[in-house]
C-alpha cells in the first residue's frame, strides 16, 4: 500500500470553493482511499492506496470534487518518497526557522518545466528573495513576505505549468502525518 500526499490548490479561501473536510474524506472513501487524514482546511490530504498512479489519482479526486461541489480545483498528488524528497532537499536550511516556517514556500508543479525564464525570475524577485528549482519543485524564501511578493503571484505563469504553494511549517506537518500513516 503507498502512501500519498495531495494538494487542492483554492479551497475553502476567502469564503469561496468550500469544501469541508470531512465531507471530502467521505468522498475520497469512495474512490477506495484508506486511511484518510486532513491537515487544516486548505485542501491537504494524506492518504494510502495501493492501485492507482498519481495521474489517475490526480484525475479521480479532481472528478470527484467537481461532482460533489460543483468545481474542480487544481490538484497535485506527491508519493510519500517524493514528498519526504522535497523537504530533505530544502536548500534554504536557514529560513526553516524563520517566522515558523512561514517565510519558506514549496510550489509543488503538475510537471517539470520544460523552458525556464530565470531572467523573468531574477528580474522581479525582491533582493532579499531567493528561489531554487528541483525536478517539480520550487523553493521560494520571502524574507519580506509572501502576500505581496511580485515573484510568489507570478511563479505560475512564468515557469507554465500548474503549481500549488504551501508554507514550511505545512510541508513539515504533513510529512509527519505522512510517516505516521505509512506505518
Amino acid at each position: 500500500m503507498k502512501t500519498w500526499v495531495a494538494l487542492l490548490r483554492g479551497v475553502n479561501v476567502g469564503g469561496k470553493q468550500i469544501v469541508p473536510m470531512k465531507t471530502l474524506v467521505s468522498e475520497l472513501e469512495t474512490l477506495g482511499l484508506t486511511d484518510i487524514n486532513t491537515y487544516i482546511q486548505s485542501g491537504n490530504i494524506v492518504f494510502r492506496d495501493s492501485k492507482r498512479t498519481e495521474a489517475t489519482l490526480v484525475a479521480e479526486i479532481g472528478n470527484a470534487i467537481n461532482a460533489r461541489f460543483g468545481f474542480e480545483p487544481h490538484v497535485a498528488v506527491i508519493s510519500y518518497k517524493d514528498f519526504a524528497s522535497s523537504v530533505t532537499g530544502n536548500p534554504f536550511l536557514e529560513s526553516m526557522t524563520d517566522d515558523n516556517g512561514k517565510t519558506l514556500h514549496l510550489f509543488f508543479l503538475g510537471r517539470t518545466p520544460l523552458d525556464l525564464d530565470q531572467n523573468r525570475l531574477e528580474t522581479i524577485r525582491r533582493p532579499s528573495e531567493h528561489w531554487h528549482l528541483q525536478g517539480r519543485v520550487f523553493y521560494l524564501h520571502t524574507p519580506e513576505g509572501f502576500g505581496d511578493s511580485k515573484l510568489a503571484s507570478q511563479v505560475e505563469r512564468i515557469l507554465g505549468v500548474p503549481t500549488t504553494a504551501r508554507n514550511w511549517r505545512t510541508v513539515c506537518a504533513l510529512l509527519q502525518l505522512a510517516e505516521l500513516v505509512s506505518k
